[in-house]
């Protein structure tokens, strides 16, 4: 890679670090638009770009998430028992959303990450209060849960927190602690969503050196580097602040992002 592809790799992956680490929001609404751009002005497939960086975004989640995790537990936020039951679900959705994502043309996958983005913002401007009587649901539906989050995340490259944070807070649960137990959840989605990428692009020949199956290797090292870094920082942050109004500015930004999946 040349230095400027390292240099602006580097500081998508610090600025995706942190707002996921911040907003719980998963690294990829940022990292996947902006290396689609990067990876799309050095020259790379245009047939590939969107799933080389929908692939490479959830691998750097296999490394954000246990960062982020780890200063959320810290503080006692993660709730355990509901990641553990969501898990099951999440695993065989991600995998299954690897190969969806694979078989769909580009043009339909950048179609589908654009309205995941604007559902996103969305629901970062609505502030929805539950009924306090909701709970989390049983065992049949908590896997049903998890199996749709790992599905539309592995399809998007996202980790999950767009439909876990709403949903565990729809229940009732704590906005930090749902932000938390989202960020536990990250790993598990990506780790399998990663492989399954990585199957699905292992027979293809027009790919650039570094590419394992829709994975683009230097890329992931370079971001994760960075990511690592900042994610935790921003956990930290979410901890010290009211980060509403934080949410609602980029909410804005996210429909932009849209936007320009839309018309590209």
């Amino acid at each position: 890679m040349d230095a400027q592809l390292i240099a602006e790799l580097a500081l998508m992956g610090a600025a995706g670090g942190f707002l996921a680490g911040l907003l719980g929001i998963g690294g990829g609404m940022i990292m996947v638009p902006f290396m689609t751009m990067i990876l799309e002005s050095k020259g790379f497939s245009p047939e590939h770009v969107v799933k080389m960086a929908v692939a490479t975004s959830l691998a750097t989640i296999c490394f954000t998430s246990l960062s982020s995790v780890r200063a959320h537990h810290k503080h006692g936020a993660v709730m355990w028992p509901v990641a553990r039951t969501l898990a099951p679900g999440i695993l065989l959705g991600s995998l299954l959303g690897a190969q969806i994502a694979a078989a769909l043309p580009t043009r339909i996958l950048s179609i589908v990450f654009a309205l995941f983005v604007a559902y996103s913002a969305t629901q970062l401007l609505v502030d929805r209060k539950p009924k306090a009587s909701r709970t989390l649901p049983g065992p049949g539906g908590m896997l049903g849960v998890g199996g749709l989050v790992g599905l539309l995340s592995s399809v998007v490259g996202a980790g999950g927190a767009f439909i876990s944070v709403p949903f565990m807070t729809w229940c009732n649960i704590k906005i930090h602690q749902a932000v938390a137990t989202s960020s536990a959840l990250g790993f598990p989605i990506a780790l399998a969503g990663t492989l399954g990428y990585i199957w699905a692009g292992r027979s293809l020949t027009d790919m650039p050196p570094g590419a394992f199956g829709y994975l683009y290797l230097p890329g992931l090292v370079v971001i994760a580097s960075l990511s690592m870094i900042t994610a935790p920082l921003g956990a930290r942050t979410a901890h010290r602040m009211d980060i509403r109004p934080l949410k609602r500015i980029f909410g804005l930004v996210l429909y932009l992002l849209a936007a320009y999946f839309l018309i590209r």
